[in-house]
């Protein structure tokens, strides 16, 4: 490069940087103040859950056997909005999915074994006495949601009654 190009190129640069800098550069800056700076903080309200009377609940079974819960923490008497998703893509006959909540104390087994017999009824066993809520069985991309009362303090299971499901498809629901 001659000496003229390398003139050139540092004046221009020379008027970049100046006119960067002065279009910077406002009044108010230069303006030095004392007086105390006001700023804006949000208040955000912390809800304890245990005062809240609805929870919503996702739930979510795939085409693997699996749900992405295995605790579902609920506090005694609230409203449980429970929405059950089946994430994959299977149809019902070959990998349905539901959600079964069982009271305090049922054989897990016992109740697989009378719950498979009961295609027709979407594996839920005519005798629904062991029963506190359940969805209907579902196939991949479809939905389905509950709603109903948290029971009383304690820890009950949940699982899927679709045959050989539970062993994978299974958790606790914790009542505080």
């Amino acid at each position: 490069m001659n000496y003229s190009k390398i003139k050139s190129v540092l004046a221009l640069l020379a008027i970049s940087s100046t006119l960067l800098i002065s279009c910077n550069k406002t009044e108010e800056s230069s303006v030095v103040s004392d007086a105390p700076v006001e700023t804006t903080v949000e208040k955000t309200t912390v809800v304890d859950p245990a005062k809240q009377d609805t929870i919503n609940i996702t739930l979510n079974g795939n085409d693997k056997m699996q749900y992405d819960l295995s605790e579902i923490d609920v506090y005694e008497g609230q409203t449980v909005v429970l929405t059950l998703n089946h994430t994959g893509t299977m149809p019902m006959a070959s990998m349905g999915h539901n959600f079964v909540l069982l009271k305090k104390g049922t054989d897990l087994d016992k109740f697989e074994a009378e719950a498979a017999k009961a295609q027709k009824d979407g594996y839920i066993p005519a005798d629904t006495s062991e029963i506190i809520a359940h969805t209907k069985l579902i196939g991949g991309g479809e939905s389905d949601t509950i709603t109903f009362q948290a029971p009383e303090k304690g820890t009950y299971d949940f699982l899927c009654s679709f045959p050989g499901h539970y062993s994978m498809m299974k958790g606790k629901f914790n009542v505080k």
